[in-house]
């Protein structure tokens, strides 16, 4: 099953990606100067991900790639795909899984795995 990950961009904005069941980015969203914005849009996606519209695009250098538009508005934008085929893949995952999907938050600044102080020594022994 895919995962919804938000994280912070570079000027401190909220985005969210939504991320394949093997990992690979689908689609990442439109900025949120908050945090709770990107979750609430998340939730609202996932009850009436039927109501999404997929305009489907090919670009200048030959990839293809879509807009993800919700009640009419611009809501996410895919990554690059080099088939139209693998395009349709990255729907069809969305279609299938994302009503489902958990939600991720790497936003934080903290670290998410604590810093141990392990000695070499104690390390070798493992």
């Amino acid at each position: 099953m895919g995962a919804f990950v938000i994280s912070k961009r570079f000027n401190d904005e909220y985005k969210f990606v939504f991320t394949s069941r093997k990992g690979k980015v689908i689609f990442t969203s439109l900025s949120y100067e908050l945090r709770f914005e990107c979750e609430e849009d998340i939730e609202r996606f996932k009850r009436i991900i039927e109501l999404s519209k997929f305009l489907k695009f090919k670009g200048s250098g030959g990839k293809y790639f879509f807009k993800l538009m919700l009640d009419g508005v611009h809501f996410a934008t895919s990554r690059k795909y080099t088939t139209e085929l693998l395009l349709q893949k990255g729907i069809k995952e969305i279609v299938t899984y994302a009503s489902k999907s958990e939600i991720l938050d790497f936003s934080s600044s903290e670290s998410i795995f604590e810093d141990e102080e392990v000695s070499v020594e104690e390390e070798i022994e493992d």
